[in-house]
């Protein structure tokens, strides 16, 4: 493959000078038909978009659309956590060997290495394999609107990768923390608080009952932590509090010890602690443990041959963020993830994108394409 560093940087840019946070459509589909554009330039990918509900719109993109099995799914996001205004503000830029940008590594890079590893593929190889590849528009908070659509494609697929960024010391991922988040709402009574404190029934109390509780469940030496990230109530000092809320983040590697953990939330949900006081519980968004299984490691010794034919130095990596690879390991598909470029600092403005990784990166995934395909001759 002759890889021009230039080239891929241009192709970059475009991707990552976009507001595109999650449920910012205007930005989602910019992203999706600059990418949809590089697939169409492409000879022998259909490309089908999926209405993804109020966050926008998702890619299916295939090569072999009437083939019931896939062999491989790649899974990639269009969307960031940063707010509008942010492209503006910090515009990709490169400097002493790293580009600096919103999204530069979580994921735009991962986006474009998978075009620029099919473009290398040989046509022979890519003849042998049916390969999908799915953009979803919402992975950042917990692909809520578009989980049902990658499980129904992922049910087809013999394996799944998703190009998330290597880690910042080059490892690829093979297990992930499952995730949970909630949102705890709760109604009571107000009152003055100096005149009639006894007519009121304070939210804020109840929900200070809660933190307790929940600080008690978690288990940090088994990898379960409960975090109460935030918390608001009341409206002065002097008023009994009528509302307060809380959002609650729980990860997690023992899926059982979670389940055991969900049952007792929901069950404190129907008996709180203080008399006439409501409990509102939702649960926005859950990813089980992305646990490996035996299919799985058979998959990750092809991923460490094609790393020693390419001479790219790779290890594997348990990470407590969640990404679309649970949902599939979850199926009990053979699922790895970290196949992008070496990037770190997501969600913030020290985010990178570590240069010198990327054509290393775009080659072992080619590579990995060239096994699998050789591997179905066999």
């Amino acid at each position: 493959m002759t890889f021009s560093l230039q080239r891929y940087l241009d192709e970059l840019a475009p991707l990552v000078n976009v507001d595109c946070g999650t449920f910012q459509r205007e930005g989602i589909e910019v992203i999706a038909a600059l990418m949809a554009d590089k697939y169409e330039q492409m000879t022998g990918w259909h490309i089908k978009r999926v209405e993804c509900g109020e966050a926008g719109i998702g890619l299916e993109i295939r090569n072999q659309p009437t083939n019931r099995h896939i062999d491989v799914l790649l899974i990639g996001h269009m969307d960031t956590v940063f707010p509008k205004g942010t492209a503006a503000e910090r515009p990709m830029h490169v400097e002493e060997g790293f580009a600096h940008g919103p999204g530069v590594s979580d994921m735009k890079s991962g986006l474009l290495n998978i075009v620029y590893a099919l473009r290398a593929l040989p046509m022979d190889d890519r003849d042998k394999l049916s390969i999908c590849v799915c953009m979803n528009p919402d992975e950042e908070v917990g692909s809520i609107h578009s989980s049902a659509w990658l499980e129904t494609v992922a049910r087809q697929a013999r394996y799944v990768l998703v190009a998330e960024a290597a880690r910042a010391d080059g490892g690829l991922v093979k297990a992930r923390k499952g995730m949970a988040r909630y949102k705890i709402a709760i109604s009571g009574r107000a009152a003055h608080a100096g005149n009639e404190p006894e007519k009121g029934r304070s939210a804020v109390t109840e929900l200070a009952h809660w933190l307790v509780t929940l600080d008690s469940m978690k288990d940090i030496e088994a990898g379960t932590s409960i975090n109460a990230g935030v918390i608001e109530g009341g409206t002065g000092a002097n008023i009994v509090a009528e509302s307060a809320s809380a959002l609650i983040d729980v990860r997690f590697w023992d899926n059982n010890a979670y389940h055991a953990i969900d049952q007792a939330i929901r069950g404190r949900a129907l008996h709180p602690y203080t008399p006439d006081v409501t409990v509102k519980l939702a649960r926005e968004a859950y990813k089980p443990a992305m646990v490996p299984s035996i299919e799985t490691e058979h998959l990750m010794n092809l991923v460490e041959t094609a790393a020693f034919d390419e001479k790219v130095p790779i290890h594997w990596k348990a990470v407590g963020g969640g990404s679309d690879a649970n949902n599939t390991a979850a199926l009990g598909i053979p699922s790895l993830d970290g196949f992008g470029p070496v990037g770190a600092n997501f969600h913030s403005d020290e985010e990178y994108l570590q240069l010198d990784s990327i054509e290393p990166r775009i080659r072992l995934l080619t590579r990995v394409f060239s096994l699998l395909a050789n591997q179905k001759t066999v």
